[in-house]
């Protein structure tokens, strides 16, 4: 069996910056553990399968080590391959997923994802978390992810560990002001160890907690982000009706085909 398989870099229009992600077309599902055997093989921190569906389509997105609920680049990016390599003619898209219906519309060259806002809650670091972090958090918030506000844009970008070993349900957040970088502010997300991997480079479901937080912090509803790892990727977000907007490029890196043999 052959499948057809891209590789784009969502929150970017360039190829080797923001977040790469595989995505497969298919016609029906195959099995979960085709699935996942295919996101480990790709060693990617997404890999996205979609179907078609009477109201559009149905999306799955698997890291190398388990399925997850919901993905903000590799929607981005399905969307791009649908539109840019696929021909699909709507300007907007309806997925299907575990956290409901996310729909993504194209915006002239960029897309713009439609995803719910993310309530937050007061979190206490544990002493190995504050510790790992070496800096004095401004707060600390969680919505299964837990967002640790720190005081500037440097205190972020010169975090150099690691939370691999260590109990977290959903990864962490670290963000402050963009004060270096001209944007209204910054992050950088740390995924569950369990994922098999550590730091993701551009993360739109951390977006979820992120952009409702620096909308009543800042007092505006149209903000610009910027997500600081190795590769970086940039956000223009807004917050509307309790949903968080997206706007962002992708890029195709690569296509080619799967060879699978049949179960």
């Amino acid at each position: 069996m052959k499948l057809p398989i891209f590789q784009v870099d969502a929150f970017t229009d360039q190829v080797f910056k923001g977040n790469p992600a595989a995505v497969i077309p298919l016609y029906s599902w195959l099995s979960d553990v085709q699935m996942q055997k295919i996101a480990a093989e790709n060693n990617l921190s997404e890999t996205a399968f979609f179907v078609p569906s009477n109201e559009g389509f149905h999306l799955r997105w698997f890291t190398p080590g388990y399925e997850i609920e919901l993905c903000g680049h590799a929607t981005l990016a399905t969307a791009h391959v649908l539109w840019h390599e696929l021909n699909y003619q709507q300007l907007e898209l309806r997925f299907q997923t575990k956290s409901g219906e996310l729909v993504v519309s194209k915006t002239g060259s960029q897309y713009q994802l439609d995803f719910p806002e993310k309530t937050l809650r007061s979190f206490e670091l544990s002493p190995s978390l504050r510790e790992m972090i070496h800096a004095n958090p401004i707060e600390v918030l969680e919505n299964r992810k837990i967002m640790v506000v720190l005081e500037n844009e440097r205190q972020v970008a010169d975090f150099c560990g690691s939370f691999l070993g260590l109990d977290i349900q959903d990864g962490i957040i670290l963000t402050a002001p963009g004060d270096q970088s001209g944007v209204d502010f910054v992050s950088r997300y740390f995924v569950n160890p369990a994922s098999g991997i550590n730091e993701d480079p551009v993360t739109g479901s951390a977006h979820c907690l992120l952009i409702p937080y620096w909308s009543q912090r800042l007092n505006k509803t149209q903000l610009t982000a910027r997500q600081i790892s190795k590769r970086s990727g940039d956000l223009l977000c807004q917050l509307r009706h309790g949903r968080v907007l997206m706007t962002g490029s992708a890029v195709t890196y690569l296509s080619g085909n799967i060879h699978l043999e049949q179960d």
